[in-house]
């Protein structure tokens, strides 16, 4: 098969292993920089050009769009949807799942465990936002941030406001959330592919620290997961329209509670912790299940 990469970063890690991965098993694969793709979107037929050549015959794309590069990436990867290419994750999941907002309201019609979360507009609605999610300690996240950036623990009802205050005189847009202190300072990250979870791991902050992101000092070790948390993980996954998904989980008294469903999760922290090839699996996925114009948007979305 010739599958393409849409990623900036070659030398990644994810990226890294899954072109091992792909040529270990017999594929051609390269890793395109999504923001040198230019298209003809007005064609009857829809092409896609890189520095200068048409790219053309690809059975498979695999996105690993970051999220500050999400429009222009969807943009492109929905064109080589229009041409046929079997997307590993589709660009309507994508743009889905990096809305937090929507994304949280979508799983919570479907009936999935979430944090309580409060959104608003109005400084003037502070006081009845932070009574709405129970009060202080609460945590205030940024919509926009990534890899844990934008996202403050208040332990007072004072600190919240006056944080919140300030996100709001910014225009900036942001959630509350409970704060749920009996995971304390540790979430799951379940790595589902193909609608199973294939990889979990417990991801501990570092002392003095509530955001378990590795990329803040946290660490991660290998975790067994109950039925529920798989059952809940697979089903956030699907809800997005995701096939391959990182789906961070916090175990909360009432049972597991989702925080996030990432569409480009990495694969360093979660194949160091399992030592599982999770790349392999990736694709393995992509092998049984590429067809051309098989998306369930056909590129419209």
């Amino acid at each position: 098969m010739k599958i393409i990469i849409l990623s900036r970063g070659p030398r990644l890690y994810s990226t890294k292993r899954l072109v091992e991965a792909a040529k270990q098993k017999g594929h051609e694969i390269r890793v395109v920089d999504s923001l040198r793709c230019y298209m003809n979107i007005s064609s009857n037929k829809p092409t896609l050009h890189y520095k200068g050549e048409e790219i053309s015959d690809i059975d498979a794309v695999i996105p690993r769009i970051g999220a500050s590069v999400t429009f222009y990436g969807t943009a492109v990867l929905r064109q080589l949807e229009m041409m046929g290419v079997f997307p590993l994750n589709e660009s309507v999941a994508i743009t889905r799942s990096r809305d937090k907002l929507r994304s949280l309201q979508l799983l919570s019609r479907k009936g999935i465990g979430m944090p309580v979360t409060g959104f608003a507009n109005s400084p003037d609605d502070i006081p009845d936002l932070i009574k709405m999610v129970g009060g202080a300690p609460l945590v205030i996240k940024l919509l926009e941030g990534t890899q844990g950036i934008g996202v403050v623990l208040a332990e007072t009802k004072k600190a919240a406001e006056s944080v919140i205050e300030a996100f709001l005189g910014l225009k900036a847009n942001i959630m509350v959330q409970e704060y749920i202190k009996e995971a304390g300072g540790a979430d799951i990250r379940c790595l589902v592919v193909g609608g199973k979870v294939v990889a979990a791991m417990k991801r501990q902050a570092k002392e003095g620290e509530f955001r378990s992101n590795l990329h803040r000092g946290g660490s991660a070790t290998l975790v067994k997961l109950t039925p529920e948390e798989r059952k809940t993980a697979v089903k956030a996954a699907q809800i997005m329209g995701l096939n391959v998904a990182g789906v961070d989980l916090l175990r909360a008294e009432r049972g597991p509670v989702v925080m996030e469903v990432n569409s480009s999760p990495g694969l360093e922290g979660i194949e160091s912790a399992t030592g599982k090839d999770v790349a392999g699996m990736i694709i393995d996925f992509i092998e049984k299940t590429a067809k051309p114009h098989k998306t369930k948007t056909k590129g419209k979305g």
